[in-house]
């Protein structure tokens, strides 16, 4: 059984104008230690998307979907109880800039603490060996522990972060843009710590990016968003020869030292990206 199970995932919120849909009827599945890519534009309803997973869609939003088992949970009858129990336990969520997502009043030891007090009864000694475990696993040094967020870089701030969301050992992560707000070396490191990490503990993954070199490196398959819908899916290795037109644009648009000084292509909007999604399939 997957541990991700999506069918027609569809996230509507209600307007003057009436109900819009941010997301309309997305699919996905996530095996066991698959490491699976959400790409498209900002606006797309890929961040939405993942709220959706975590239960995290306030209202006036509305979740539905024919299917939506989270780890064997159907998500969409779980209470409150229910949501504390897996969230940040089994199923647990990495955001894209730690300056918003840390608390910058508590340090780097209290903020693991409360993660890991929340879903495991361990003595003070085995608390702490497991909060210095988690740091080091990221290549931090213990002495992060005392700092506050921000006495941190971006890069030490997002490997805190990741820290936080994998002390309970998750069987899924959702790894949301997280490496946007760093530089291509940082990018770079941060993604393959996740990475080694997924292999070290068959972990699953779901990396939201627009980074589509990244996930064409990364990732198994891949599932490309526009508008709300889901028009294009492959392997993730297949991305540089993409013959879907939306997703061939996102690939060929993104500069480059090659490009330096050229005009990048540009998105045509009047084609109906959807219906080429079918006509391709």
């Amino acid at each position: 059984m997957p541990l991700l199970d999506i069918r027609n995932l569809t996230i509507e919120f209600k307007t003057g104008e009436g109900w819009v849909k941010a997301v309309d009827r997305i699919s996905i599945t996530l095996a066991e230690g698959e490491i699976r890519g959400l790409v498209g534009e900002s606006g797309s309803g890929k961040s939405m998307s993942a709220r959706a997973l975590m239960g995290l869609v306030r209202k006036p939003g509305i979740v539905s979907a024919d299917r939506l088992n989270v780890l064997g949970y159907d998500v969409l009858s779980l209470n409150g109880r229910g949501w504390r129990a897996l969230r940040g336990n089994d199923i647990a969520m990495v955001l894209q800039d730690p300056r918003y997502a840390l608390n910058p009043v508590k340090t780097v030891r209290e903020q693991l603490e409360e993660a890991l007090t929340l879903h495991q009864r361990l003595n003070r000694r085995e608390r702490q060996e497991k909060i210095a475990a988690s740091v080091v696993a990221m290549g931090l040094d213990v002495a992060v522990l005392n700092r506050y967020p921000g006495e941190l870089s971006g890069g030490m701030g997002q490997r805190v972060m990741i820290a936080i969301a994998l002390i309970n050992d998750p069987k899924v992560l959702i790894a949301d843009e997280p490496t946007s707000a760093l530089d291509a070396r940082l990018r770079n490191q941060i993604l393959e710590l996740l990475v080694a990490q997924c292999e070290k503990r068959q972990m699953a993954m779901l990396l939201i990016s627009h980074d589509l070199p990244l996930v064409a490196q990364h990732c198994d398959r891949v599932l490309v968003m526009y508008q709300g819908n889901g028009v294009d899916e492959m392997a993730a290795r297949d991305l540089p020869q993409a013959t879907h037109p939306y997703t061939r644009t996102l690939w060929t648009c993104r500069p480059s030292a090659q490009t330096y000084g050229q005009m990048l292509p540009t998105l045509d909007r009047s084609q109906n990206f959807e219906e080429a999604a079918h006509g391709d399939r």
